[in-house]
């Protein structure tokens, strides 16, 4: 459409379609509701304008009209927040076999990689026709991730991950906008999505040198002596990381969370935030320690390993250590 009607940037993945479409819906509806209003306003004043004899006349009210002027705009509008509802859920819920990406932002660049271990910055490379899935944060401020071609955009916060998932449907560049003022150079930090053909994809990625992520986040879990505590038997002083991720994790307080990317990540960082039951608060806290780029190795890591055979879940109390040396924690 935007080749004979350039209103807007080209529509670019499966959700850009949908959006356009609820955008000139609101549009018409608008329109209508507006061109009615003015209507009714220029015959009025017509027929009603003011003639030498002819006074005002009271008009009683009518309770069919004010029924009819209040329950009929209100269902048109309720539309909107339907259809407006289903669209936000498809955009925040990704599909269960999306291919995952880490997201850095920091002033003033995109610093990307792929579960496969490429590395990027600034620029993004997908494949049409694949659910990817970004799971994003700041190493600074508060960006915001916004490519217009795929109607998307989140904002990406510092100390925590949010996510945002996409399907590119057509090959070509399209441009990464960084959409909340994050300092001096804020115009500055933009970048590229490049969607490639599947082949043309496989040949790019094939190119990569660096190791998969989760195995970098393995070697990241036995360098800071994780693996001395997290024991994969559920004998260790900390709980088994086998099949923690997505699992519900009981507290020492009771409560039950889900051990989703946010609370991998926090309880690395500030792990007696939440204490899993039955295990003391001995893990130190990596906070200033690790980088989110190892950060973002060890949550792959632990989401990678397979499900446990029996135990409680949990990703908690490692031994206690001086935060200053985790390379050397180990259990006494």
């Amino acid at each position: 459409m935007s080749k004979y009607l350039p209103l807007w940037p080209d529509q670019a993945s499966t959700m850009a379609s949908q959006v356009d479409a609820l955008y000139i819906y609101l549009l018409f509806i608008a329109g209508v509701m507006t061109a009615l209003i003015f209507i009714a306003v220029a015959v009025l004043a017509i027929k009603y304008r003011r003639q030498p004899g002819r006074e005002a006349v009271q008009i009683e009210g009518s309770l069919p009209l004010e029924i009819s002027w209040s329950v009929i705009p209100f269902f048109v509008m309720l539309t909107f927040f339907i259809w407006g509802g289903v669209i936000y859920f498809k955009e925040r819920t990704p599909p269960a076999d999306s291919t995952e990406v880490y997201v850095v932002a920091k002033q003033w660049m995109w610093k990307i990689e792929h579960m496969e271990g490429q590395r990027e910055i600034n620029e993004l490379h997908v494949p049409t026709g694949q659910d990817v899935k970004l799971i994003m944060t700041s190493q600074d401020v508060i960006h915001s991730f916004f490519v217009p071609a795929f109607r998307l955009k989140q904002d990406v916060l510092p100390g925590r991950y949010t996510t945002l998932w996409f399907k590119a449907t057509k090959p070509g560049r399209y441009h990464l906008f960084c959409a909340e003022y994050c300092g001096t150079n804020h115009s500055g930090m933009g970048g590229d999505i490049i969607v490639m053909d599947p082949q043309d994809y496989a040949m790019w990625a094939a190119g990569g040198t660096s190791a998969p992520l989760q195995e970098t986040g393995k070697e990241l879990f036995a360098a800071f002596g994780c693996s001395t505590c997290h024991r994969s038997d559920a004998e260790g002083r900390g709980p088994s990381l086998q099949g923690v991720y997505n699992s519900p994790v009981v507290l020492e307080d009771g409560r039950t969370v889900t051990a989703d990317e946010n609370y991998v990540r926090e309880s690395i960082l500030d792990p007696t935030a939440k204490i899993v039951k039955g295990f003391k608060p001995v893990m130190p806290a990596f906070q200033g320690i690790v980088s989110e780029e190892q950060l973002n190795a060890l949550v792959a890591y632990v989401k990678s390993l397979a499900q446990p055979p029996t135990g409680t879940a949990g990703l908690q109390n490692q031994p206690a250590a001086s935060p200053a040396q985790p390379q050397n924690m180990q259990v006494q």
